[in-house]
């Protein structure tokens, strides 16, 4: 259990239901209807070092449930910085204005006496609308760097990917379910879910509604491997993929106009200072060949990828449209970037930045008024929340 002031205190908060956690700092008005080339942005402080006695917040993830709810959920790392092993939570907070106003944090996933959670990702089942949060449960003194080869829901020698859910747009959560002997093969070490956001496809030609959840695992010779999990009927089962390749890490799926799936990934190669990019033709299964993409410099951190418009018909000049973010510096975890692609990322501009100092992970979502939201982690150990709109990037793409 956690220490006592923090239950206390996340009791007293619980209560306040729908609340402002702070005055949006750089706000600007909301533009009226029909006003989407009125610059947006809007930036508010989700969690600060020390709130509820917790030392470090970190890894967020961010998704909009079905009725419009926004949800980040995000690490309460209570007693110290450093990755699982540790005294690890999943909290959650959610928004029904865009981002304007929050909730108070509420504590999703929770195992206490030194066993922890974390990597949080979301995904959202945009046909059943339910939610699945999910996450890396680590038995006592276990981590990615120590978890052993095995795959048993009962094993406390390996990490084990879980997830919990919600049918009621993140208010309660059912759970967990271990996918241990699922998804894991038995040769693998550690093995987690990338934080930030899953993927569920839209266009026939892949495997329509198809959800995907990628994933980082520790092979037999130590390297670290990409590979997506999927589900055909809507999270009943899940299966597998084919690993995308070597010294590979954290990874975003984006399907793009014509069905094909692209995975942006992070590069454990300490050679490599750019994302990594890989396209399926089977909905996010097999892959063909990882290449570098020297328009993104990366300094092996966890970025982003979503579409612009994915509901647009592949004819429409906007359906090629992609987001991207990260820290686009190649050797240090700064310059938190903003870059927009009109052709299905072939080309990306210039970009515009968001935070010039230290930052690290960042995640995306279209908000339900075509504007955009980002949940990032900056340098002074924040997490916030940012919601922007197209004409604030400057953007130079055609409707066409």
């Amino acid at each position: 259990m956690p220490s006592a002031p923090l239950y206390r205190r996340l009791a007293t908060v619980a209560i306040a239901g729908i609340i402002a956690v702070a005055a949006p700092s750089q706000a600007a008005a909301a533009p009226a209807p029909g006003q989407a080339h009125v610059p947006l942005f809007q930036r508010i402080t989700l969690a600060r070092p020390g709130d509820l006695d917790v030392h470090t917040y970190r890894i967020p993830a961010l998704a909009v449930a079905k009725d419009g709810t926004l949800l980040a959920s995000y690490d309460a790392r209570i007693d110290a910085a450093h990755d699982l092993p540790g005294n690890i939570d999943v909290m959650l907070r959610r928004s029904r204005d865009m981002g304007r106003s929050w909730s108070a944090p509420q504590r999703v996933v929770h195992y206490g006496d030194g066993i922890g959670a974390g990597d949080s990702s979301l995904l959202v089942d945009r046909d059943t609308g339910r939610i699945f949060l999910f996450y890396a449960y680590a038995p006592r003194g276990i981590g990615f760097a120590t978890s052993q080869p095995g795959n048993t829901t009962d094993s406390s020698t390996t990490l084990h990917p879980r997830y919990v859910w919600s049918d009621d747009n993140g208010a309660s959560w059912q759970g967990p379910r271990d996918l241990t002997a699922t998804i894991k093969s038995p040769t693998w070490k550690g093995m987690f879910a990338t934080s930030g956001h899953g993927l569920q496809l839209f266009n026939d030609q892949g495997a329509r509604g198809r959800l995907i959840q990628p994933y980082v695992f520790r092979g037999p010779n130590n390297l670290n491997h990409v590979v997506n999990i999927y589900s055909d009927d809507h999270g009943t089962s899940w299966k597998t993929g084919v690993p995308i390749g070597d010294n590979l890490d954290e990874s975003k799926a984006v399907e793009l106009a014509d069905g094909t799936v692209m995975e942006n990934m992070r590069s454990s190669d300490p050679r490599m200072h750019t994302r990594m990019l890989a396209r399926s033709h089977d909905g996010g299964i097999h892959f063909g060949p990882v290449a570098p993409e020297p328009q993104l410099p990366d300094p092996h951190n966890n970025g982003d990828i979503i579409r612009v418009a994915p509901l647009a018909a592949p004819g429409q000049a906007k359906a090629h449209w992609l987001l991207f973010s990260n820290t686009a510096d190649p050797h240090e975890r700064r310059r938190l970037t903003l870059r927009l692609s009109c052709n299905d990322g072939r080309t990306w501009d210039a970009g515009r930045v968001l935070d010039a100092g230290d930052a690290m992970y960042s995640v995306m979502t279209r908000l339900p008024d075509g504007s955009f939201g980002i949940f990032y982690e900056d340098g002074a150990g924040n997490l916030s929340f940012a919601r922007f709109n197209l004409a604030w990037l400057h953007h130079g793409c055609h409707q066409g």
